[in-house]
């Protein structure tokens, strides 16, 4: 039994993509950015306000005078990542600032790594410029160091995330986000809106919107009303994605969302996704993380079970075409065999499109550490294993179901043999499946989007050929 690849993780983003070599003699800084896209967006920004002031940015480090390492701290497994790669960082450079989700954690960093030079936590910009600046000094030329439009980009030119809040007011037990990140902050609508704008004109032509909570986007700000275009457009999800929506044809531009929590109003969305002539594609990633009523509660989850297949069936009733994704947790504390067969059975009823499965994990400082009833690990992998093969058939039956149609797909990469790694609507990069093109790609670069005949379907993967 394998994961879905590349194991479906929401906590991973996209490999960084340094650009451009460094001047002679100009200051230095590498980058490790782990952890989810969000942390990847902040991480740029970083970059982006180091660029600013004349360093150059280190694809290694031998090449660069100090190193940045951007943290996760989610799960166990991901501050060990984290400390690994501390570690490494020291031996291969020596100078290194830590910032990011275990940052939140000076004391346990230190106590594993005393010599690193500085420690901040998540999103606390400032702080990592005044670390740099100790560390290395600053030596701009302003003749030679020009920032591009769309400040640093660590993911391919043709896609971008856009964060659109930090934080989050969901209390889940088994998460730790609202401690380390704090509560919901939304940016102001005008503001995102701009970004977006000047991703697009930059050749950007997939927006990928992120946030902890999507849904949530602008109830901090009582969905306070903001100058655009001459007109005013609410700090509201529904008005910011049909905004986001308009900023390019579907023919050039997709607008995919994440981490949308199943509020009612989400019904708002799906006739923006049913609308032929807006860039929202019809794609939802939404964290159920499970389905017994009763789990939900222990889990503290802001959702219901059954009243998510209403919302599931009244999505499709307007949108027949949505793809729907999502990620679960096994082996929860308290998880039941028949709590268990209830998301198995829920599972055949929703038919989701692309689904991740978690086994679940203490996290220090997590609610859910105290929880009576600790399924074993063993019972665990059994349970994962199960509802991954009933993914996988969920999976396998809905993409033979495609082949004979057309449909469009953007292209991620073309390899030295001339094989294209696209992706279609209903797949986002790195956590959802592709499609490959195996022939006919002369003329074709990443970025394209391009139309193509599905001819072959696998469990989790399509092939095709451009018509």
């Amino acid at each position: 039994m394998t994961s879905n690849p590349p194991e479906l993780r929401p906590d991973l983003a996209p490999k960084l993509q340094i650009g451009d070599a460094p001047r002679a003699g100009q200051p230095t800084i590498g980058m490790v950015s782990l952890g989810c896209p969000k942390a990847l967006v902040d991480s740029e920004r970083i970059l982006t306000r180091l660029r600013a002031e004349g360093y150059g940015i280190s694809p290694d480090y031998t090449g660069a005078d100090a190193v940045i390492v951007n943290t996760c701290g989610f799960l166990d497994s991901a501050k060990a990542e984290s400390l690994e790669a501390i570690g490494e960082a020291l031996k291969e450079n020596g100078k290194v600032i830590v910032t990011g989700c275990l940052g939140a954690e000076p004391d346990y960093i230190r106590e594993h790594h005393p010599r690193i030079l500085a420690v901040t936590g998540p999103h606390q910009y400032e702080q990592v410029l005044d670390a740099v600046h100790a560390a290395v000094p600053p030596d701009p030329n302003p003749f030679v160091d020009l920032l591009p439009a769309t400040g640093v980009q660590l993911t391919p030119r043709h896609f971008s995330y856009l964060k659109i809040s930090e934080g989050c007011n969901h209390r889940c037990k088994f998460c730790i986000i609202p401690d380390m990140r704090g509560r919901l902050v939304s940016r102001p609508a005008h503001a995102v809106l701009r970004e977006a704008e000047k991703l697009v004109a930059a050749g950007v032509r997939e927006l990928l919107v992120i946030s902890q909570d999507t849904s949530a986007y602008g109830m901090d700000r009582k969905h306070d009303l903001n100058p655009w275009k001459g007109a005013e457009v609410r700090s509201h999800i529904t008005d910011l994605t049909r905004e986001l929506g308009r900023l390019g044809s579907p023919q050039d531009l997709w607008v995919r969302l994440h981490y949308v929590y199943p509020y009612p109003f989400v019904r708002e969305l799906i006739p923006l996704m049913a609308d032929p002539d807006t860039a929202v594609l019809p794609y939802l990633d939404i964290p159920f993380q499970h389905s017994h009523p009763d789990m939900l509660k222990r889990m503290a989850r802001p959702a219901a079970g059954a009243k998510t297949l209403d919302e599931i069936a009244a999505w499709r009733a307007t949108c027949p075409d949505i793809t729907l994704r999502s990620t679960f947790i096994v082996g929860y504390p308290g998880e039941t065999e028949a709590e268990f067969q209830h998301l198995l059975d829920w599972m055949d009823e929703a038919q989701l499109d692309r689904v991740g499965c978690f086994k679940y994990e203490n996290v220090a400082g997590a609610r859910s550490n105290a929880l009576p009833e600790h399924v074993a690990e063993e019972l665990k992998q059994e349970r994962w294993e199960r509802f991954m093969q009933k993914a996988q058939a969920i999976s396998e039956a809905k993409l033979q179901a495609k082949v004979g149609q057309v449909m469009q797909v953007i292209i991620d990469d073309i390899d030295e043999d001339g094989i294209a790694t696209c992706r279609t609507k209903a797949d986002a990069p790195e956590i959802d499946g592709n499609l490959f093109i195996d022939e006919g790609t002369e003329g074709l670069s990443v970025g394209d989007l391009v139309t193509v005949e599905v001819d072959e379907a696998g469990e989790y993967d399509l092939w095709g050929r451009t018509v």
